[in-house]
């Protein structure tokens, strides 16, 4: 069931396309045109809108920027809806509305459903809903580790399972080995970095600061270092409260306020105001008299100890030197900081020989675990191969190419240092231990050759077409856009092509760029891009074929010559051909 589909895009100033709406069927669409007629453009937009990356000379010369805007049409609860939907996008109706900007001087934009978000999260959903393929995708299944994906791919959770497992224990494996070659290959240097730490962790312990007493210390010198003052001020200050022994006659404070207090206490019941004033005036008595006894206690306790003194700043200074070289100037909160974070560090650096066991007896396990697991990616790529071969083979001989076979190749490289699979020491990576290679015998009596070796253009645009179209059955997408798919492909090969299309888009949506009549003919709906030029700009614009426009251009692809009896003769013969076999 198709639960996603591409219905349209708008481009403007995009190359040489300007203001264009390319309009899709919900199955197979063909978009055709001259050479430079900008057919790559749609191509182009669609990897925008799907989070491809943005270069601004793509924008069209004298525009400021370059926009793409894209409806698709999906069902609540697809996985593109919910992911769009967590994202804060909204859907209009079961339509999802795309659109990426990207200026002149390289900025890019995207919005999701009415909402801007990361170029990154369009890339997220391309995954659910379009599978692009383009020439270089066809180039790109030359390298092993697209074919050795390709079979993961079909083989699904029977390599998918084992692989995550194997992924993670490889990746731990990697740190665990990186680990032990540092203990190992350093020890020297970790011995000398012990050392330093012992030194400066023994000259903090036999300081043995506390938290705070670089402050503390600092209050007490202050103060025993201008005790004489302290103390002679605080003579002063009693004698004016509470007056002085020797002298009987003077007068002070205490007894001026208690005597404002009597002669206010004689009359308050006289007037409240007064009476208030009055019981303000008694607390003031009281807190003279408080303040009087504490100066009395505060110069008796004061103590002009020399010897105290000289003890203090003497342990200031060695609290200096040590928050100087281990606490950043930050005091002896600092210093014991740093204590505890090196004494951890001393106590990994003296249990190497520990650590070394421990980690080499890891290494050990989780060397025997990816060659368990090796084991099982092997067996059951080995498994996939046959049945993904077979399914490929079958789908060739639709395509023209009926004596054609595929076939895998899984081998491992001997590592003396490498996992153990099927009794054997070999070498291993990220994805396991197999090298996958895809190969191909074209016609009986041909050895099997890989495909980058023995496939002509035409031949791997077909055998790309026939894994997409396994893939199909196995693991759908909404929408696959083929970008010349047909290159190197003509006669009756391109026919077996076209009807291939039909086949595969009536389960998904097909959009194909193409240059063949025969492909064109099966499409239920052809777009053509057409160039014009008014002397000095060119320009693109997208048209909708139906009835006598679509056999002008058929001919057209045919001929050279859209007015051509005999080339309209044949684009007419080919659409009847293609309706009848739909």
């Amino acid at each position: 069931m198709v639960w996603g589909v591409l219905e349209e895009m708008r481009i403007r100033s995009l190359g040489v396309i300007d203001d264009a709406v390319v309009e899709l069927s919900p199955g197979f669409t063909a978009v055709t045109g001259e050479t430079g007629a900008g057919k790559t453009m749609v191509v182009t937009s669609l990897g925008l809108l799907l989070g491809g990356r943005a270069d601004p000379a793509l924008v069209r010369i004298g525009a400021a920027s370059a926009v793409v805007e894209g409806r698709i049409s999906v069902p609540p609860g697809a996985p593109a809806a919910v992911r769009a939907e967590e994202a804060g996008a909204e859907l209009d109706e079961g339509v999802l509305l795309v659109s990426r900007t990207v200026s002149a001087e390289g900025r890019s934009r995207a919005h999701l459903g009415g909402r801007s978000v990361p170029v990154g999260l369009l890339a997220e959903l391309a995954d659910e809903l379009v599978a692009v393929h383009g020439q270089t995708d066809q180039q790109g299944l030359l390298k092993p580790a697209r074919q050795r994906g390709a079979l993961d791919r079909y083989a699904g959770e029977a390599v998918s399972v084992p692989l995550a497992a194997y992924g993670e224990a490889y990746r731990r494996l990697r740190a665990v080995t990186a680990e032990l070659d540092e203990i190992t290959t350093r020890a020297r240097e970790r011995a000398q970095e012990a050392d330093l730490l012992r030194f400066g962790l023994e000259e903090v312990e036999a300081v043995a600061p506390l938290p705070g007493e670089d402050a503390e210390l600092a209050a007490e010198a202050e103060r025993l270092g201008h005790a004489e003052a302290l103390a002679s001020a605080a003579a002063l200050a009693h004698a004016a409260l509470a007056g002085s022994p020797e002298d009987p006659e003077s007068v002070d404070a205490t007894t001026l306020v208690a005597g404002a207090g009597r002669a206010l206490e004689a009359v308050r019941s006289h007037d409240p105001a007064l009476a208030a004033l009055a019981d303000r005036m008694g607390e003031i008595s009281i807190l003279l008299a408080d303040v009087a006894t504490e100066l009395a206690g505060y110069a008796d306790d004061l103590d002009a100890d020399p010897l105290r003194l000289a003890a203090v700043e003497e342990r200031r200074a060695a609290l200096t030197q040590l928050i100087r070289k281990y606490g950043d100037g930050e005091g002896t909160a600092a210093v014991l900081a740093w204590a505890e974070e090196r004494a951890a560090r001393l106590g990994e650096l003296d249990n190497d020989d520990d650590r070394i066991e421990e980690l080499t007896a890891e290494r050990d396990r989780l060397r025997d675990e990816l060659s368990a697991l090796a084991q099982r990616l092997t067996d059951a790529r080995t498994e996939a191969a046959d049945r993904f071969a077979a399914a490929v083979t079958a789908e060739l001989a639709s395509l023209a190419m009926p004596h054609a076979r595929v076939s895998f190749s899984l081998a491992q490289t001997e590592d003396p240092e490498g996992v153990e699979v099927g009794g054997r020491r070999v070498a291993y990576g990220p994805s396991g231990a197999d090298e996958v290679e895809l190969l191909l015998a074209p016609h009986p009596g041909a050895p099997p050759r890989p495909i980058a070796k023995g496939a002509s253009g035409g031949e791997l645009s077909r055998v790309m077409l026939a894994v997409e179209v396994v893939f199909a059955g196995v693991d759908p997408v909404p929408t696959y856009l083929f970008d010349e798919v047909d290159a190197g492909v003509g006669g009756k090969a391109a026919v077996e092509i076209g009807r291939r299309l039909a086949k595969l888009a009536r389960t998904a949506q097909v959009v194909v760029v193409t240059h063949l009549p025969q492909v064109a003919a099966f499409a239920d709906r052809q777009l053509l891009v057409e160039k014009t030029n008014d002397g000095s700009v060119t320009r693109s614009g997208v048209t909708v074929l139906e009835g006598e426009e679509r056999v002008r251009e058929l001919s057209r692809m045919l001929a050279g010559q859209e007015d051509s009896e005999t080339a309209r003769a044949h684009a007419e013969e080919l659409l009847a051909a293609a309706r009848a076999d739909g």
